[in-house]
């Protein structure tokens, strides 16, 4: 039987447009409200968090399965206008067949992009072998294609945070997996003006993507630089997280409401969702 093809959506074509020039930020949501919140105020496009969706399930990044993360990019593209890129950790594969099938998965629920990293989960063995990652994306570029939908392939090489912090090694990653047809490629961890450079250089014109979790740079910083896209992760998921932590403990530590006081009112949240 052959495979049935589908058409690229507005929200696949609008994706690849806002690659073409200048620099974006797309923000990552971790549930369906907080998605809506996000494009309300004005984000053309939002990307899955797989570490804060992880956490909204009580579970450790990376610890969630392939069906629940398919059905987390249903909900949140879904409940959209705007194109949402999808945090698909590895492609919950090893092998590039795998990547493949489950790739093909991930284009059926309405995200406009998606992403495959090279890391194992090993710390003794960080990334996969260079020419299996390297397959990887290009069994991942296979799928989509096959797949007729133009879901934009974001190929991400996991160095800098998970224990390799090597650029030549990084460069060398990311400028084959865009020969191997990534679209997009993104280094996260790097951080330096210097190393953000030499990577948007080093696969001209492709775009790059940033990921901003401190206070280490700003959008026009970053524009300069030649960057066309910056995410922040799992860092808005981590300062919601901190709001609760911080009134949570001073509740139980000192029996005591002022953080409470402090928050958004009932209200201005309340009408967001109306």
């Amino acid at each position: 039987m052959a495979e049935r093809m589908s058409k690229p959506t507005d929200a696949t074509r609008t994706f690849h447009e806002l690659h073409d020039a200048g620099c974006f930020v797309i923000p990552n949501p971790w549930d369906v409200g907080s998605a809506r919140v996000l494009a309300q105020l004005g984000f053309p496009a939002l990307a899955t968090t797989s570490s804060g969706f992880a956490w909204s399930q009580g579970k450790a990044d990376n610890g969630v399965s392939v069906d629940d993360a398919l059905e987390h990019f249903r909900s949140i593209a879904a409940s959209v206008d705007v194109p949402v890129n999808g945090d698909f950790e590895g492609g919950f594969a090893v092998e590039p067949s795998g990547v493949a099938i489950n790739v093909t998965r991930a284009v059926a629920t309405g995200i406009a992009g998606v992403s495959i990293e090279d890391s194992t989960g090993d710390a003794s063995n960080p990334l996969f072998d260079f020419d299996l990652s390297v397959e990887r994306i290009r069994a991942a570029r296979s799928a989509i294609d096959r797949s007729g939908t133009r879901v934009l392939l974001t190929g991400r090489s996991e160095g800098f945070i998970v224990g390799r912090p090597d650029l030549k090694e990084t460069i060398r990653r990311i400028t084959a997996y865009a020969e191997a047809g990534a679209e997009c490629l993104y280094a996260p961890g790097i951080r330096s003006h210097e190393d953000i450079a030499a990577v948007v250089n080093a696969v001209a014109p492709k775009p790059v993507n940033v990921l901003v979790g401190g206070d280490f740079a700003t959008v026009a910083d970053l524009a300069k630089l030649g960057v066309r896209r910056i995410s922040v992760g799992g860092a808005l998921a981590r300062a919601a997280w901190t709001g609760l932590l911080t009134a949570a403990k001073e509740i139980g530590d000192r029996g005591t409401f002022k953080t409470l006081g402090e928050a958004v009112p009932f209200a201005d949240i309340n009408r967001r969702f109306q």
